[in-house]
């Protein structure tokens, strides 16, 4: 199985905006549509609940149009603090996904375990989707008892389960330069202060003020020690792209970049890393949980004709975890950081209907893994007009 959608892209065709993904009541009786599918899409860092566009609402509309007797919801997980413990974010999504669930078969009057969630999460929401994934198989009181949310798939776009490429940071230089004078005064900040403080009195719980007191005990969340290790070079660099981030914050001061720092200091534990990787890949294998991750990719341009460029670090070719990541080309952006922000516009992405359709693929193929259902590779276009 390479993961691969629909072989020739489709052509963009303009279309009014469409509003964001919203609950909506499901029906309560309804002969012909007994299956539910809640396809839920999780932001990343600094993401917002408009993060996905009209992505969502797209895709809603072909899932609809392509499978049979089912219900189909998309639904955006509500903007949440990037900040802290990923643990703690964890936990949140867990405690809300189980309760919507629950609501949706309810309101849908099919009964326990007729909701088959997909999830799609951007960047770090995709760390997010997977450790919750991991922790739900995990603490099922039998292994041999069926997974429940009944989570069928877990679609990563432009998730650094590696790591961040190292040269995001040097060809984004001309971005972060613009706020130069405020990361020399906050770097200054970060090294003269961390210099006389231990990584556990660096490390503090979520949503409270960065004050150097008290060692977190969530296994998620050493940064500092990786931090230093790495040199401070990346740290540096790590600091930079922090800053860009959240430009308009910088006031904040070290207390916010060393919270932020914490949150992304999953991205430099490189066994948790592979680790994280490694379990996604057999809950794909073992328990029918499919995977893959949708990466984009910046062609050669001129006059530079510099490699192909991604945001993510790649598994080796040769690895057998490979297979599971597809790329996804932008020949609008300029660089990384663009590519990545701008992966779910049309206008910021050349290949935004591509993906949608290929998303659709991977959902449906998901679907097929799991039962018998009956699904069309139909006429629908994921830029038609007739989403409208």
């Amino acid at each position: 199985m390479d993961g691969r959608g629909p072989s020739e892209p489709s052509t963009p065709s303009q279309s009014p905006p469409l509003e964001p993904a919203r609950h909506q009541p499901l029906p309560r009786t309804n002969s012909e549509r007994k299956d539910l599918l809640l396809v839920i899409f999780i932001h990343g860092f600094k993401g917002t609940d408009t993060t996905f566009g009209d992505f969502p609402s797209r895709l809603e509309h072909i899932l609809r149009e392509t499978v049979n007797h089912t219900i189909v919801e998309s639904i955006v997980f509500p903007a949440y603090e990037t900040k802290g413990d990923l643990n703690h974010a964890v936990i949140r999504f867990s405690d809300w996904l189980t309760t919507l669930v629950v609501e949706k078969e309810v309101a849908c009057g099919t009964g326990a375990r007729s909701a088959k969630v997909a999830l799609c999460g951007h960047s770090m929401g995709g760390l997010l989707a997977a450790d919750s994934i991991i922790e739900f198989l995990k603490n099922r009181v039998d292994p041999q008892t069926p997974l429940w949310p009944n989570i069928i798939a877990c679609l990563a776009f432009d998730t650094p389960y590696l790591g961040v490429h190292p040269h995001v940071f040097k060809n984004s230089a001309t971005k972060v330069a613009e706020h130069a004078d405020n990361v020399r005064t906050l770097a200054g900040g970060i090294f003269g202060s961390l210099a006389g403080l231990s990584a556990q009195k660096a490390v503090k719980t979520v949503g409270t003020p960065s004050t150097g007191g008290g060692a977190a005990k969530s296994g998620w969340g050493k940064w500092a020690p990786a931090a230093y290790a790495v040199g401070g070079g990346l740290f540096a660099a790590a600091a930079a792209g922090a800053a860009y981030y959240n430009k308009d914050d910088i006031g904040a001061g070290y207390g916010w970049i060393n919270d932020q720092l914490k949150y992304v200091g999953n991205l430099w534990d490189e066994k948790g890393m592979q680790a994280r990787l490694d379990k996604l890949i057999d809950a794909h294998v073992k328990h029918g949980v499919f995977f893959q991750v949708v990466y984009t990719s910046i062609p050669p341009t001129a006059p530079s004709f510099q490699p192909t460029r991604t945001f993510v670090v790649l598994p080796p070719k040769a690895s057998a975890a490979r297979k599971y990541f597809q790329p996804a080309s932008n020949g609008l952006a300029l660089e990384e950081i663009e590519a990545h922000t701008g992966m779910f516009s049309a206008t910021t992405n050349d290949g935004f209907y591509e993906i949608g359709l290929d998303t659709a693929g991977y959902i449906r193929e998901a679907l097929s893994n799991r039962e018998q259902v009956v699904v069309h590779t139909s006429d629908s276009k994921f830029e038609s007009e007739e989403l409208l």
